[in-house]
């Protein structure tokens, strides 16, 4: 048995996992990234136990994360991953990474080509390791969470969290 099957056998099924959408705009009533994030989630055996909106600023960006690390083994924010300058989720979040996962922006870029083409390249999608959690910062629209969540991180939560630790 190979150690990627090895660590997958022993992977749990089920996650703890914190939601977080990103915006200046967003309301609970027009979350459709954070819904469709949360949903896919749930549908694929995990729980929720975090689910907050926050303003694109640094300050209450950190604080959502460190709150739901709190009850939480894998974050996804969606939001503020983009070229414009309110979008900061970026610049607040991987300098905080005890670990960076590369693979998961590069994937998902080159995942992403095929449908959006060359502005697939701006996309900020980025992914690491803050407190012992897995987090992973996903753009806004809510096809390119289905993408992320479907290809990516549906398929390998349980097995990366077990990596982990926990």
């Amino acid at each position: 048995m190979s150690v990627p099957q090895k660590h997958k056998e022993h992977a749990p099924t089920s996650v703890k996992c914190g939601v977080i959408t990103i915006s200046d705009s967003r309301t609970p009533e027009t979350d459709e990234s954070g819904k469709l994030v949360r949903d896919l989630l749930l549908r694929s055996g995990h729980t929720v136990l975090f689910h907050a909106i926050v303003k694109d600023e640094a300050k209450q960006i950190v604080d959502a994360v460190e709150q739901a690390s709190w009850t939480c083994d894998a974050i996804i924010t969606n939001g503020g991953t983009g070229l414009a300058p309110r979008d900061v989720t970026i610049a607040a979040l991987q300098p905080l990474f005890q670990k960076a996962l590369p693979g998961f922006g590069e994937l998902f870029r080159s995942l992403s080509y095929p449908e959006i083409g060359s502005s697939a390249m701006m996309s900020g999608a980025i992914a690491g390791v803050y407190h012992g959690r897995l987090v992973f910062c996903l753009p806004g629209s809510p096809d390119a969470c289905r993408l992320a969540l479907e290809k990516l991180i549906v398929p390998e939560l349980g097995h990366a969290v077990g990596v982990i630790g926990h």
